[in-house]
């Protein structure tokens, strides 16, 4: 009998630590989560807060848009912070270019691709803001001179300084995504038919599009 006790309320101990060791092991695997789910919380908001902080201050030397410094863009997005590769960059350049809309979708992509809908949301406050107060007081600076001759040659060299931004950004940025012959050879084409001709420019975007298509460039 006294075995028999003995047995019985070794049993009963153990089943009175099965509880306690299943309480135990529901606690560990609680705090393992919410350890990981904090781990991973601060690593989305690193990401957002350089997502912004860095777009923000590219947005205050776009002058001319954000077309004016690619290059810039393309830099910081695929070489310093690599949010996207070199062929995706020119893939989401390509749909902002043949989308309607304002011409810094390039960013809203990138911040797609970067954080999903917010990062989107947040790349397309960050590009936006700074260069809308900057212009905002510029304007008003310039609306505000009595001299037109002032006036004037203020806008004329603004304008110059951007269509020059521009001409030299889509240069760096075809010497960056050209491989090819057909390609260099295309640029150069595209080039001149805009120089020279009247022809749309939807013309020569589906004539892009049925080269690569076709796998020539």
């Amino acid at each position: 009998l006294s075995g028999n006790a003995t047995g019985c309320t070794g049993y009963s101990n153990r089943s009175e630590l099965l509880p306690a060791r299943t309480w135990l092991g529901s606690t560990h695997r609680v705090t393992t989560r919410l350890v990981l789910g904090a781990k991973e919380g601060s690593q989305a908001m690193s990401i957002l807060l350089s997502l912004f902080l860095k777009l923000s201050a590219f947005s205050l030397i776009a002058f001319g848009g954000v077309n004016a410094l690619l290059p810039s863009l393309l830099k910081l997005s695929v070489y310093q912070e690599h949010w996207i590769d070199l062929q995706t960059f020119a893939d989401y350049f390509a749909i902002a270019q043949a989308a309607p809309g304002p011409n810094f979708m390039t960013v809203t992509l990138i911040g797609w691709h970067v954080y999903g809908v917010l990062g989107a949301l947040i790349a397309t406050v960050a590009i936006s803001w700074p260069s809308s107060i900057l212009v905002y007081h510029l304007q008003r600076l310039i609306l505000g001179m009595k001299d037109v001759h002032k006036k004037k040659s203020i806008q004329y060299a603004a304008a110059a300084l951007a269509i020059g931004l521009v001409l030299s950004s889509a240069w760096q940025i075809a010497l960056q995504i050209n491989h090819s012959y057909a390609a260099y050879a295309l640029t150069l084409l595209t080039i001149g038919i805009t120089v020279f001709t009247r022809l749309h420019p939807l013309y020569l975007i589906a004539l892009g599009a049925a080269l690569g298509a076709l796998g020539l460039i």
